[in-house]
């Protein structure tokens, strides 16, 4: 393969913590999307979190309900399939390659395309039902720049994406190299790699992700703060407690419309409202649940060998300071 990348490490005899290690030293292709702010599925500040291990790297997923699981099955399978259907020979690099100008930038690549000029990636993928839909306008976004960044870190000139749509139908995405965004993209990386070296936070962006790092990241105390003199926090705690009001009197609005229809419809199931659309209001079906009191009373000492600590979550409540009755 002609590239510019190093190979910075033989990924044949590391064990998965030693790999880890070495892709905790940079910014990895599938990370690259979260260190510019434009991955869906993890912010800056989870993926900050775990580059400066300040929370652990979920362990290996072998859950078969899990679509990261049957991506990393059908990972050799969907090799095959590309190769089948373009006659390219593909094989895999055993390295984790390392940009030699930008030693953070690093990159796994599911495989090599062998014997030609045109492409020389192999990026695979797979999208069950739900996912399916964010290919239908091609290739999403936080993709894109995972293979951009492959490009990047490889010096080659083209990618090949092959995604598995519902187990059944494979498309094959040409992503030519686009300096442009490279450039940017270097410039976005490398902003986000001094956050990590200088362990400094980036700004939370209101993502669940998000949210998951700050429980993670900080545990709490029976501590006080006082923020009362930052002008930005102070102006963020009064817009949130208008936003709050407003969205409390929204969803009573919502719930006034909501059971208007409800009386409405009486036994209704369905109510339908011409091109608008339809209601539905009916009964799910029966289920089966634990009596847990019950239980408690009959069998005491086996609940009680069942019961084990979890640690309390943080919960987050606005309390507004009361406001003195005028003399």
């Amino acid at each position: 393969m002609k590239n510019r990348a190093i190979r910075l490490v033989d990924t044949r005899s590391l064990d998965r913590e030693q790999w880890l290690a070495v892709r905790n030293g940079g910014i990895g292709s599938s990370d690259a999307a979260s260190a510019v702010g434009l991955c869906p599925y993890r912010s800056p500040l989870e993926l900050w979190a775990q580059k400066t291990g300040s929370v652990p790297v979920s362990p290996l997923n072998d859950d078969v309900d899990s679509p990261t699981y049957w991506g990393t099955v059908l990972e050799p399978l969907l090799a095959d399939a590309y190769a089948k259907a373009t006659g390219r020979r593909v094989r895999r690099v055993n390295a984790v390659l390392q940009h030699p100008t930008f030693p953070f930038m690093l990159a796994n690549l599911d495989r090599e395309v062998v014997g030609t000029d045109e492409v020389r990636i192999l990026e695979c993928k797979t999208a069950g039902e739900h996912g399916s839909r964010k290919w239908r306008a091609g290739v999403p976004e936080h993709i894109q720049i995972q293979v951009q960044h492959q490009l990047a870190v490889t010096g080659q000139g083209a990618a090949d994406v092959a995604v598995l749509l519902c187990g059944q139908e494979l498309q094959i995405h040409r992503i030519e190299r686009d300096d442009e965004v490279i450039s940017r993209l270097v410039i976005l990386e490398a902003r986000f790699w001094e956050l990590v070296t200088s362990g400094t936070p980036p700004a939370a962006d209101g993502s669940a992700s998000s949210a998951k790092a700050l429980r993670e990241l900080y545990r709490g105390s029976d501590s006080v703060i006082d923020l009362g003199e930052q002008e930005g926090l102070l102006s963020a705690f009064g817009r949130l407690l208008a936003l709050g009001a407003e969205l409390d009197e929204r969803e009573r609005e919502a719930e006034r419309h909501r059971q208007a229809i409800q009386q409405a419809m009486g036994e209704a199931s369905v109510a339908a409202f011409g091109p608008l659309g339809e209601a539905h209001f009916k009964r799910a079906k029966d289920s089966l649940v634990l009596n847990v009191k019950k239980l408690e009373v009959d069998h005491p000492a086996l609940v009680a060998s069942y019961r084990e600590s979890k640690p309390g979550a943080r919960r987050f409540r606005l309390v507004t300071t009361p406001k003195e009755n005028p003399q």
